[in-house]
């Protein structure tokens, strides 16, 4: 069983910043492929960003490409989404997952994922 628990969400005007963090547990976090989702109210669940296990590979959505970077440390079970020049339409619950597939690869898709956090709210006021 993994344990995700996400941390870092809150309000923040547009234009700024935030860094959510991901706790995650188990001895072999080194080994999960990682992924960011968002929610926004009324809206499906949508991919933000992934890493592989290894770090190796990163995909982003188009629309947070150059502006978010998702990195992970391993010596602290933790992966990380620093956000910057946030827009209004960023505002959304943000959830971390983990990808226990033995590939190395950073994943779009809601179903390659096997563990979810709670999610952590992000508002950006515009």
């Amino acid at each position: 069983q993994v344990q995700l628990v996400e941390s870092g969400g809150g309000l923040v005007q547009a234009g700024g910043s935030l860094r959510l963090s991901c706790a995650a547990s188990g001895r072999t976090f080194s080994r999960y492929n990682m992924g960011w989702f968002r929610q926004a109210p009324g809206k499906e669940r949508e991919f933000v960003a992934a890493i592989s296990w290894s770090g190796g590979r990163t995909y982003y959505l188009d629309a947070v490409e150059g502006r978010f970077t998702i990195s992970r440390d391993n010596t602290k079970n933790t992966v990380y989404l620093q956000m910057n020049s946030l827009k209004a339409e960023d505002s959304a619950v943000y959830y971390c997952a983990a990808d226990i597939s033995s590939f190395d690869r950073a994943c779009t898709r809601y179903g390659c994922y096997n563990y979810w956090g709670q999610g952590t709210q992000v508002t950006v006021s515009s």
